[in-house]
């Protein structure tokens, strides 16, 4: 495949923009996975729910109020302006933050789901062995769990690689700095250039399939339950 200098940038930006989602999502999605997952509190269904609701949200409703929420006029675009960082919208930045909210139940409800099958027996017998909180955490959760990053991490990196409503929105379309893959895509089919746009939705297709069949080959938790 021939690709241009503007279709390398916006496959750079896309791969740039899905790995920091995905490393972001991993940090801050762990610990919140692991309180739903051990947590009897009432708040745990509003937070659920919360987390779930890019799930079910037309992205457009999504852009909207993060468009209002970052603007010059909305909270935080009042403060990022208040510390001369400017706005967030139409920057890598802004970007970012909407991919990390949009692309949160794909990180977090595979971490809730795997903390949650641990066997309570195996906290209990590393508590025997005086082990506190914070070592049962990193000593059995997370090994246990381990099947559950790789589906979040995954799924997280495909769904951010997939996006478009979103970035659209809060990105538009700035070559080199916020015009991803399917942005491009949506750039050719408006033009009538088929052809590259082919080019680029034909590496989409092949890089959801390859990511897919990964998944569900590799992952044990996957071939476990098949």
């Amino acid at each position: 495949m021939n690709f241009t200098a503007s279709d390398w940038g916006a496959i750079r930006l896309t791969l740039e923009l899905a790995s920091l989602t995905t490393l972001l999502l991993i940090l801050f999605g762990t610990p919140l996975a692991w309180w739903l997952s051990r947590t009897t509190s009432r708040a745990k269904p509003v937070i659920v729910s919360l987390v779930a609701m890019p799930l079910v949200l037309p992205p457009s409703v999504i852009g909207f109020y993060l468009l209002v929420f970052m603007g010059p006029n909305g909270p935080l675009g009042e403060l990022t302006q208040s510390l001369g960082l400017g706005t967030l919208p139409f920057t890598f930045g802004g970007l970012l933050l909407a991919s990390c909210i949009y692309s949160v139940p794909f990180v977090v409800q595979p971490l809730h789901n795997a903390f949650e099958a641990i066997d309570e027996r195996m906290y209990e017998a590393a508590a025997t062995l005086r082990a506190g909180p914070l070592d049962r955490f990193f000593s059995v959760a997370v090994p246990l769990a381990r099947p559950g990053f790789l589906t979040a991490a995954v799924l997280g990196f495909a769904h951010t690689v997939g996006e478009f409503g979103v970035v659209l929105m809060i990105g538009g379309n700035i070559p080199d700095k916020t015009r991803v893959v399917s942005v491009q895509i949506y750039d050719y089919v408006e033009a009538l250039e088929y052809g590259e746009a082919h080019r680029l939705a034909a590496l989409m297709l092949i890089f959801a399939f390859v990511v897919l069949f990964l998944l569900y080959t590799f992952n044990p938790s996957r071939k476990k339950a098949a």
